[in-house]
Parts: C-alpha cells; sequence; structure tokens
C-alpha cells in the first residue's frame, strides 16, 4: 500500500543521503493516524469493519489528554502531522531522533488474532508513513508494536520488521496477565536477542481488556490510576531480575517507558539485600540484581518525580546511577509532556548528555 504525502510534509529539498544527526534524542513520541480510515486498509477485511481508533474504554484524563497547543495548523489529532511535530518538538528543542511509539492498544483484546492483526496493520503504516514518505532525513526511528497475548505471533512479527532500517526497537504495553519475565514470553526475547533489538514497554493498558491491574483492585480515579502506572513496571523488572530471564538471554535490552524513576534506587536496595538473605530461591541469579538493571535495563525519564529541591533529585540520579541507565523522553504530545528545557535541574555536562543522547544513542545504535 502507498500513502503520498502533502507538501507540508516532504520538503523540495528532501535528501537522499542524510547526514549523521547529532543532538536530543526523545526515546518516547507518539504519532497518531488522522483517523480510524487510515490504519484500516492494513488491517485483514475481517476486521477492517468494526476497528475503531485505539483508547482506553475508560481511566481518560477528565480535562484533556494532550497538550492544548498541539492540535495541528490543519487540523486533525494531535502529532498526526509530521511536519508539525517537527517544528514543536524537533525544531523547538533539538531533538534529532525521535523514537516513535505507537499507542495501539492492540493487547486489551481477547481475541489474539485480532489484537495481533492490529499491531500488524499499524506496524505497516508506521513504515509507510513515519518511517517512509515522511521521513526525508531519517530522523524519525520507529517501534515494532507485537501483541505480547500472542508470542509466537508476535516473533513472527519481529522476524518480519527486524531488517527495516528505522525499526530500533520492540514495544508493547505494561498491561499484562503475568509479569512479563515469565517462561511463556521467552519466544519474543528470543527474537529480540536473535535480531540485536530492545524490548521496550510502555504504559496505557493495566486492568484494561485481559489485562490485570498492578494494584489490589481497581483505582477510582484517573488520577489514581495514572499515578499508580509505576507500580506495573516495578512488577515487570523483579521478575526480568528473578527469574533469570538476563542469565538466559544476554545481550538481551530492556527498555522501560513513562514508568517513573524514582522508585529504582530503592528497589534495588530492597531486591539486592534480599538476593543475598535467599540466594538458594534463584540460583540461576550470578550477581546482586543491581548489576543486571545496569547492564541490561534502561528508563526514560518521563514523568520526572521532580522533587521541590533540586539537590535532592540529582542524589536520586546518583542513587539510581542515572548516567548509565537514564534516557531523556518528553512524551509528546500528551499533557505531562517534559520539556528539555525545563524538567532537568542543572547538573553536570557529562551526566546530561548521557541522559539526552549517549545512553539511547548506544541502546539504538544511532
Amino acid at each position: 500500500m502507498t500513502t503520498t504525502a502533502s507538501p507540508r510534509e516532504t520538503p523540495a529539498d528532501a535528501l537522499s543521503e542524510p547526514p549523521a544527526r547529532r543532538g536530543i534524542i526523545d526515546t518516547d513520541v507518539h504519532p497518531n493516524p488522522r483517523s480510524a480510515d487510515e490504519i484500516r486498509p492494513y488491517l485483514p477485511p475481517q476486521w477492517r469493519k468494526g476497528f475503531v481508533a485505539p483508547r482506553r474504554p475508560f481511566f481518560h484524563n477528565p480535562i484533556h489528554a494532550n497538550r492544548l497547543d498541539s492540535t495541528p495548523p490543519d487540523g486533525g489529532p494531535a502529532a498526526s502531522d509530521p511536519a508539525f511535530l517537527r517544528e514543536q518538538l524537533m525544531d523547538t528543542y533539538g531533538v534529532s531522533h525521535p523514537i516513535l511509539v505507537p499507542r495501539t492498544f492492540c493487547n486489551i483484546h481477547p481475541n489474539p488474532d485480532y489484537g495481533s492483526a492490529i499491531a500488524a496493520a499499524y506496524n505497516e503504516w508506521l513504515a509507510e508513513t513515519w518511517l517512509g514518505t515522511y521521513n526525508y532525513d531519517g530522523a524519525f526511528k520507529g517501534s515494532i508494536t507485537i501483541n505480547h497475548h500472542d508470542p509466537l505471533r508476535a516473533a513472527e512479527e519481529i522476524e518480519r520488521w527486524a531488517g527495516h532500517p528505522h525499526m530500533v526497537q520492540v514495544v508493547t504495553d505494561s498491561g499484562a496477565r503475568a509479569p512479563l519475565g515469565q517462561r511463556q514470553y521467552y519466544p519474543i526475547y528470543e527474537a529480540c536477542e536473535r535480531h540485536g533489538l530492545p524490548f521496550a514497554i510502555h504504559p496505557g493498558s493495566d486492568g484494561i481488556g485481559l489485562n490485570i491491574m498492578p494494584t489490589p483492585g481497581v483505582p477510582t480515579h484517573y488520577i489514581e490510576y495514572h499515578c499508580g502506572m509505576a507500580l506495573a513496571f516495578q512488577a515487570h523488572l523483579l521478575s526480568y531480575l528473578t527469574e533469570g530471564v538476563f542469565e538466559r538471554f544476554p545481550t538481551l535490552r530492556v527498555a522501560m517507558l513513562e514508568g517513573g524513576v524514582a522508585w529504582v534506587a530503592p528497589l534495588m536496595w530492597r531486591l539486592d539485600a534480599y538476593w543475598r538473605a535467599l540466594r538458594r530461591d534463584t540460583p540461576w541469579i550470578t550477581k546482586p540484581p543491581s548489576e543486571y538493571l545496569r547492564d541490561h535495563v534502561r528508563l526514560s525519564t518521563q514523568p520526572l518525580e521532580r522533587p521541590a529541591k533540586d539537590a535532592h533529585l540529582l542524589s536520586l540520579f546518583d542513587a539510581m546511577d542515572a548516567e548509565h541507565i537514564l534516557m531523556f523522553s518528553s512524551d509528546y504530545p500528551h499533557w505531562d509532556f517534559d520539556s528539555p528545557t525545563r524538567a532537568f535541574p542543572k547538573m553536570p555536562e557529562k551526566l546530561r548528555n548521557a541522559i539526552m543522547t549517549d545512553n539511547a544513542s548506544a541502546l539504538y545504535g544511532l
């Protein structure tokens, strides 16, 4: 299928051989189709009629989901116009590479065939539009969306797109029926490791459809749901570290996007202490869990927990080894967008470069 770009999307001086780019790497940017009709042609015929634009059936932001200034000049959903996204994000802040993470909610559906078909359709759409027609300079980098409820089909989808020059990771929602370190997901990690692709986790479907809520029960309000998203990430990270995933897959890398960061250090202190006391429980863990974290896991900064005193945040950065594990993300175009010029305190240049560019550059090979 071919999609034709408008003049706003393909400048006349498009480059045939894009130069190397250097600047901020934004690891969590959400492109949107202009409507569900943009996705339907990529779906098998049996799924087209009933497909609607993805969204949670509840836990919506009661005020506004996106930045109030993010509607494109020509109308349409936020982040549906590549030229306007370039203007608002890349030109304004010096972002060299937005890592695109479409929000498909494909993991909420009881029918695994339908969920996997949605994932496949979004991958085709992303490859032909944002990573194809709109990507005249190679700036946009994409994510291979999978339905983790269907691990074998997910592995096939990874195989399908692993050779694409602008697909730099695999992504799924944190909402799940079991912690992501368990063995039923191994076909996914085998495919990721085989092709050197990081596996990224993003929130958005916890407790929706098939997925279990990470809290003891169902939250009442959006604020409770949204703030509690970090709980799922902690559960998945504990699962990776105690199930021995990184011993079985020694080159696998995991990116945890939009799950918060302030909880990392105390969780590792707690887990390291338990590991020393309970080593017979998990004999396959050959070193303190916190060492696996540095070697295998990266976290995006947004939403950055911001204490009143900058010194406290810098202490948190030091405690979690931010210089080696944190990557900048803005969450554009969402309401809690983090500006690279306002979200962070003044910090040493080496630390700032690591967070803003170097860690993501190393993870994604940029």
